[in-house]
């Protein structure tokens, strides 16, 4: 009686974890960071998105409460550590993205999705208002299960509300690796504000956002 016990408990054991669902590799992700910055961004969740240029998408993100830090790079391509030369060619299958590391207890997901598709033009095709080609498509890169299904939740809301005419075009799917973008275009729009793009399409944007979501921004912005 004992053995048999044992037995099918061994089989019940078996049987679950058969039906348990094997979680998914993780991201990679390519950083310059030093090792104390990456403790921090260790305690934080993070998000990754693209929307044309990352300098803009990173001075958005970075003006909202609860998020810590928003870094530049290259994601969704077949090329291993790219640069910004060869993302600009086209021929590496990059978005310029970025990745926010947020606190959950400050700001949630959802709100940052929120953020996300009322920031830009969410029906342009492979690009974002000046800039056009693939390196500048629009892109949620999911991290988990919950993600997508907020982002595919969130992409179908904004396409069934009738508040655009075309459809929504941003992409959605999983985050495979994430490379860092070199160390000038990180803070772009913040530490060069003479540049004629940021003067006329970065900080623009920027605005239309936060008169958007008055009650998300950090103080001084």
């Amino acid at each position: 009686m004992f053995m048999k016990n044992i037995l099918s408990i061994l089989a019940l054991a078996a049987a679950f974890a058969a039906c348990t669902p094997k979680t998914s590799k993780a991201p990679e992700v390519h950083t310059n960071a030093t090792p104390e910055t990456a403790v921090v961004y260790g305690a934080l969740d993070t998000a990754t998105f693209a929307s044309g240029c990352f300098w803009c998408v990173e001075a958005i993100f970075e003006s909202l409460t609860g998020v810590k830090e928003v870094v530049s790079g290259y994601a969704g391509g077949h090329t291993k550590n790219p640069t910004y030369e060869e993302v600009c060619s086209h021929t590496t299958g990059h978005t310029e993205t970025v990745q926010v590391y947020y606190d959950p207890k400050m700001v949630t997901y959802e709100t940052l999705l929120k953020v996300y598709f009322a920031s830009m033009d969410p029906t342009q095709v492979e690009g974002q208002g000046p800039d056009h080609g693939d390196s500048y498509r629009s892109v949620i890169f999911y991290h988990n299960a919950t993600e997508q299904q907020l982002a595919e939740a969130e992409k179908k809301k904004l396409g069934d509300s009738g508040q655009y005419k075309a459809p929504i075009a941003v992409i959605i799917e999983p985050l495979k690796v994430f490379y860092e973008a070199e160390g000038y275009h990180q803070n772009y729009e913040k530490n060069h504000p003479e540049n004629p793009y940021v003067r006329g399409v970065s900080v623009p944007r920027l605005k239309r956002m936060q008169a958007k979501f008055p009650e998300l921004l950090k103080g001084g912005h």
